[in-house]
């Protein structure tokens, strides 16, 4: 017997709480929090905008509705991405 090809992950990256402070994402197997503060082009996005989030080669995010592309790295090491270059 031959087992059939796997379908496509359709759960590859996801918002799993939006709070007044920033939300939760989940990607992979990691959870990740995006503060407003650190990440203010989120913080007047609807949460429509806010849930159409992409995963692109497993460490790239996108949210398409708001123009905005985030490394998961700047997620994990803030300090290594200012907003302002110094």
């Amino acid at each position: 017997m031959k087992s059939t090809k796997r379908g496509k992950n359709t759960l590859a990256v996801e918002v799993s709480n939006i709070s007044a402070h920033g939300f939760w994402i989940l990607a992979g197997e990691r959870e990740y929090f995006v503060d407003f503060a650190q990440n203010p082009w989120f913080k007047n996005a609807t949460i429509g905008q806010i849930l159409n989030v992409e995963l692109h080669l497993q460490h790239h995010l996108r949210w398409p509705d708001l123009d905005v592309d985030l490394e998961i790295e700047s997620l994990v090491e803030p300090d290594k991405y200012p907003l302002i270059y110094r």
